[in-house]
């Protein structure tokens, strides 16, 4: 049964989840007891307290084919000392194992006589609802949702082949219990429709997709407008994809469009600037703050304090205030992007990026919603600026190297620009170089600045978490394109 818990503070609503729900054995005195003397002598350390309700459904060629509903209910039990972390989980919240944990946390500060660090600032500043979207819609409608896109995207175009389409939602409630009494809460919805459409014209079968979603209800991505939205543009991109040639190989400029194609930029760039990485000294970026890393105009954040945005929280999984980091101001390396273990390590303030996939994992510097802001030149420009090159408008997957900034990224849309105009689609676009390299390789920032429409989850040693990107239209210079056509 959902939890439904809203109009209250998030303390409140999470002592009750946590300590006060039928047959809650664990205590908070106990807990903040037991924590106390794992943490004596560590430098820092948390306990993580989690509650997480998530369901997903699936319909593929007119019929629900999976229908998955889970709640999670945990902690995680941390203690740094210097360099070192202990940590330890479980499923379970009782005194008992709360011990178990506290046991095997110590032994990082056996021998340790550390200060314990100063708990994070507070903050008020809500970002998002309370509400838990699984709650506040008959599960009926969201499945009738799935159904008339199903129908609408066939009836739109008879060369529809196949239509896919799912809608997720969760609700995690989420408590950090500090070794001085020092208690945050946390309250966050995520939802997300995906729509994915194949068509088939003389034998050639194309596929189109498109998704949305936020930190906020159902209610957002479930009207007509925004769910038709969705079907059209997934057909319009496969049915762009019907009509493309093998795309060119070789060194071209490349103008990238705005909005979700930020994630090159995440993880070309945005990776190198994590605190962890940087005090290890092991990214491409390291040793180079004050230092021009990128041509000018180009400045970079990572803002977690954009309301309702999928990559945004009102504080991270450590209990910092979460906030707007200048990566890259005009080109200069400005700073990291830090959780508190890094940043007390590099003797400079966490920057509210520690977060975790959930109470089994342990924090970790990570991006929020990572951003280029806009420049001033005009997308057309831009295209009127090159004789030959690609214009990529979305991408698929791609992989990056930290320690040498390399990446490779597959375009699943992408253009000819031939004599200054947009001409023909192609297929099998791949764009490879080299993060660094390619900041010093931007010609032009557009004037058209967009944010992604709601869909990223970034990987970062085994977890997964939900990010946000944007940025205007670029123009490039010079990077290689890996193709099928010479």
């Amino acid at each position: 049964m959902s939890a439904t818990i809203t109009g209250d503070t998030p303390l409140n609503v999470t002592d009750r989840l946590f300590f006060e729900r039928a047959g809650a054995t664990l205590e908070r005195d106990a807990a903040e007891r037991i924590l106390g003397q794992a943490l004596s002598g560590s430098d820092d350390g948390e306990l993580f307290l989690e509650y997480r309700e998530s369901e997903s459904i699936s319909l593929d060629d007119g019929r629900i084919r999976s229908a998955g509903f889970d709640t999670q209910l945990g902690f995680g039990m941390r203690a740094v000392a210097g360099e070192q972390a202990g940590y330890a989980h479980a499923g379970e919240l009782t005194e008992d194992a709360l011990k178990r944990a506290a046991a095997t946390v110590s032994a990082v500060a056996a021998g340790h006589s550390g200060t314990a660090a100063e708990p994070p600032r507070a903050s008020n500043a809500r970002l998002y609802s309370d509400a838990n979207p699984l709650a506040r819609m008959d599960f009926a409608r969201r499945t009738g949702v799935l159904a008339d896109i199903d129908a609408y995207a066939r009836g739109k175009d008879s060369r529809v082949r196949q239509v896919m389409a799912s809608i997720s939602g969760e609700w995690q409630a989420v408590q950090i219990i500090r070794a001085d009494g020092t208690r945050v809460a946390d309250l966050r919805p995520l939802v997300r429709l995906n729509v994915a459409v194949v068509v088939e014209q003389d034998g050639r079968r194309e596929t189109g997709s498109h998704g949305t979603g936020g930190r906020f209800d159902y209610s957002r991505i479930v009207t007509d407008d925004i769910w038709r939205g969705a079907v059209d543009e997934a057909l319009r991109q496969a049915l762009v994809n019907l009509d493309s040639r093998p795309a060119p190989a070789g060194e071209m400029p490349v103008v990238l469009g705005p909005g979700w194609p930020g994630i090159l930029l995440h993880e070309a760039i945005g990776h190198g600037l994590e605190g962890d990485f940087n005090r290890k000294k092991t990214s491409a970026f390291a040793g180079l703050l004050n230092q021009r890393i990128a041509a000018p105009g180009v400045t970079v954040v990572d803002d977690g304090t954009i309301p309702d945005r999928r990559g945004s929280l009102t504080v991270d999984d450590e209990g910092t205030p979460s906030g707007r980091t200048v990566l890259i101001e005009d080109g200069i390396l400005r700073g990291f992007l830090q959780d508190r273990l890094n940043a007390r390590l590099m003797g400079v303030r966490p920057t509210g990026n520690g977060r975790r996939q959930s109470y089994a994992h342990a924090p970790m510097p990570r991006m929020t919603n990572t951003i280029m802001l806009a420049g001033a030149h005009a997308p057309e420009e831009m295209i009127r600026s090159v004789q030959r090159g690609l214009y990529a408008v979305n991408f698929g997957g791609g992989q990056v190297d930290i320690t040498s900034g390399k990446f490779v990224f597959s375009a699943s849309e992408a253009y000819l620009i031939e004599d200054g105009r947009v001409t023909a689609p192609v297929k099998g676009a791949t764009l490879i170089g080299n993060g660094p390299d390619a900041l010093t390789k931007v010609e032009m920032v557009g004037n058209d600045m967009a944010l992604d429409p709601g869909i990223g989850t970034c990987g970062k040693n085994g977890q997964g978490v939900p990010v946000g990107v944007g940025q205007p239209t670029l123009k490039l210079a010079g990077l290689t394109v890996g193709g099928t056509a010479a």
